[in-house]
């Protein structure tokens, strides 16, 4: 029974691994090709805050835009998921009002979805370049079936020119305000 136990716990892990992996990790990003104009900086000198920065991927509606986001680590990283937030004022039926990303990658194993398959939540394996790669796929297929933000998806889903108009108005307030 004990053997048991002890194979659902959780890895321990020091913090000088997290910030040995964040380092790392923050690296390979910032020398990525693989999401076209990122760019990746500290937020203050805080390994477990990172500004991004990154263009609207192509054959988008948020093709053309400039997207700025925080991307934040818990303590035991890499066993729990980042956070994922819009600092630019996003339209889309996966972020919240508020900025804050909704996706499975970002979703910890122990959350309660029947939606979400396991092996799409978070893994200690993935990698924040993986989160980014997951949320230029989300810019370019919104999931209506789960939405953070009800309003844009049904906007998206009902009225979809409109929702194109209202994207674009905010794509191009964003590139106003750089």
């Amino acid at each position: 029974m004990q053997q048991s136990q002890q194979a659902h716990t959780a890895p321990i892990q020091s913090a000088s691994y997290t910030v040995t992996l964040l380092k790392k990790q923050l690296k390979q990003l910032e020398e990525s090709k693989t999401i076209e104009g990122v760019s990746v900086g500290l937020e203050g000198n805080s390994l477990y805050s990172w500004n991004i920065s990154f263009a609207g991927p192509s054959d988008t509606l948020y093709e053309g835009g400039y997207f700025q986001a925080l991307m934040k680590f818990p303590e035991d990283y890499p066993n729990s998921p980042p956070t994922f937030r819009f600092l630019t004022e996003m339209w889309h039926p996966n972020i919240y009002t508020d900025g804050r990303v909704c996706i499975s990658i970002l979703h910890a194993q122990d959350e309660f979805n029947d939606q979400e398959p396991p092996e799409t939540r978070w893994r200690p394996i993935l990698t924040p370049e993986d989160v980014l790669i997951s949320i230029v796929s989300m810019l370019s297929e919104p999931n209506i079936n789960s939405p953070a933000n009800v309003d844009a998806g049904i906007q998206f889903r009902d009225r979809p020119d409109e929702y194109k108009k209202k994207v674009r108005k905010l794509i191009d307030k964003a590139l106003e305000n750089l």
